[in-house]
């Protein structure tokens, strides 16, 4: 044996993985096929959001409750400074489908938060254009995560607490044994005791048919705009939103580099051939209708994209992430497929999953993540 858990992939979920597994044994390896939070990962794009308010399953709530506090704790062990808390917003037509789904999941969870009148948000947030109908719900423990210094950081503290990381290994091919899994890269093999698969769009090549059909790549793209007064857009004043207003929507985050804002079309993610093909300009249509909602929702944003990327993602069909054995008894572990809304849960999906796979620990009311939903019996 080379060790008691490999982790494939040390991007969002695998860094977290990797680094709560180095807090339970001395005999984790990391496999990353270029660097952590290299230019084409997931990861890109500066900032995620961090929200205590959604809409949906109640049950992911107590994850982004030790979430919340994994990221403190993160911050607290490597000195770096990853979730700014600046609060969130989320606005949307009263009484329309968005905010009253949103405020349903909100009262069963208990979870803080105030309701905004549009005259309100005037007061408090003028940067945001509302519409007549339009109000908005203030989550006091939202911020913005800050995704490349969360991966580095996260890895680096596992190599502190004693784990082995493989950079620019790409992995070929896993295989269980009666004893453990051979994993193979090039002409190169190791075999671990169990195996985590935190490799996002690239997770499908080791995945078992079942699932292969019950996931896809997505194309995430990420847009920013020149501020007219960048101090009206800093954390301290403008807070990470998500708005969803008739037939526009847009999510984004405050300012961090003092200059441009992160505005992007939220829900626009599309099939793509695969995570190493992701065509990363944007069309005219993506061009047109993004500065079309910019000047709309925000006047103090020069409507002009200044920059943009795109990144790959892999999707479920059900929307809810991978986390789990693939079977029981299996010794690979599925913590992949988040569909775009793994980052702000990202710690507590790693302590999950590391804890898990070493066999320490079994947690409950996760029927809904786990792989083996798919499976037909």
């Amino acid at each position: 044996m080379d060790g008691k858990l490999a982790v494939i992939g040390l991007g969002s979920i695998g860094s977290m993985a990797l680094w709560q597994a180095s807090r339970l044994t001395d005999s984790v390896t990391g496999f990353e096929a270029h660097a952590p939070a290299h230019a084409r990962s997931a990861t890109g794009g500066d900032t995620r959001l961090f929200r205590m308010l959604y809409r949906g399953v109640p049950d992911y709530y107590p994850i982004l409750q030790r979430s919340r506090t994994l990221w403190a704790e993160l911050e607290a062990e490597t000195g770096q400074n990853i979730l700014t808390r600046c609060g969130g917003l989320s606005i949307g037509t009263k009484d329309g489908p968005y905010l009253s789904k949103l405020l349903e999941t909100t009262r069963i969870n208990g979870a803080d938060h105030e309701i905004l009148s549009r005259e309100e948000m005037a007061e408090r947030y003028p940067q945001h254009n509302l519409r007549t109908d339009d109000i908005a719900v203030y989550d006091p423990h939202a911020g913005a995560l800050r995704t490349d210094r969360a991966v580095t950081a996260a890895v680096a503290a596992a190599e502190a607490n004693g784990a082995t990381v493989h950079t620019n290994t790409p992995i070929d091919s896993i295989t269980e044994t009666n004893d453990g899994v051979l994993i193979t890269s090039g002409d190169k093999t190791w075999t671990f005791e169990n195996v985590i698969v935190s490799s996002g769009g690239w997770s499908q090549r080791l995945m078992p048919d079942y699932l292969k059909g019950q996931t896809e790549t997505y194309r995430c793209y990420l847009t920013w705009f020149v501020a007219r007064d960048a101090a009206e857009f800093a954390p301290e004043k403008f807070p990470v939103f998500i708005r969803i207003s008739g037939d526009r929507s847009m999510y984004g985050a405050p300012s961090v580099d003092g200059v441009t804002v992160k505005a992007t079309l939220d829900g626009r993610g599309a099939p793509t051939a695969s995570a190493d093909s992701v065509p990363r300009d944007l069309t005219a249509a993506e061009i047109q209708e993004t500065t079309e909602t910019v000047t709309e929702f925000f006047p103090g944003l020069f409507p002009n994209i200044v920059r943009s990327d795109a990144f790959p993602e892999l999707y479920t069909t059900d929307g809810h992430p991978l986390l789990g054995q693939l079977s029981e008894g299996s010794r690979i572990y599925c913590a992949t497929g988040f569909s775009g809304g793994g980052f702000k849960n990202a710690t507590g999906f790693g302590e999950i999953a590391a804890n898990e796979a070493l066999g320490k620990r079994i947690f409950d009311r996760l029927k809904f993540l786990r792989p083996q939903r798919f499976k037909i019996i």
